[in-house]
């Protein structure tokens, strides 16, 4: 960091970040309100980030998941999120350091962000995702996107 001069896009991101990981604690602690639900992109090999074997191989830079109606134990920290999503009937813990994240949008409230991940080198890839099982083809965000995970995540009650 140059200290003659005040980095602003790193404090907004930094920032942004945070207004992440605060609805993400909200969610955790009392569930999706209403049709809110959440398309989280994220570097899967950005430091810290752990996902199943398969998703790292099948989609080795980015991937989008999205938090809807099926998910299970939430926990927010300071710097990462984990939750538990189901890949072919089986749940798999992700663990998503909010520093690797890319991209985070609502649709219900027609609400997203961009981030540049930390070592991003191509800001214009689009992120990769995988489709489970039980997704539905379409949602009322619209079609199902090639790149996306679809998830369903239950509400805590």
């Amino acid at each position: 960091m140059d200290p003659d001069k005040i980095d602003y896009p790193a404090i907004l991101q930094e920032a942004l970040r945070d207004a992440v990981r605060r609805i993400l604690e909200q969610v955790s602690e009392h569930g999706l309100p209403g049709e809110h639900h959440f398309y989280v992109g994220f570097r899967t090999r950005f430091p810290g980030v752990e996902v199943p074997r398969f998703l790292r191989e099948q989609y080795p830079e980015e991937v989008t998941i999205i938090l809807q109606n099926q998910f299970w134990g939430l926990e927010v920290g300071p710097e990462v999120f984990s939750v538990l999503l189901s890949f072919g009937g089986s749940r798999q813990r992700l663990v998503v350091p909010f520093a690797s994240l890319t991209a985070f949008a609502d649709p219900s409230a027609d609400f997203g962000l961009r981030f540049q991940a930390a070592g991003a080198a191509d800001d214009a890839a689009q992120p990769e995702a995988a489709i489970p099982d039980e997704a539905e083809p379409e949602s009322p965000a619209g079609p199902a996107r090639p790149g996306v995970i679809r998830f369903d995540p239950s509400r805590r009650r």
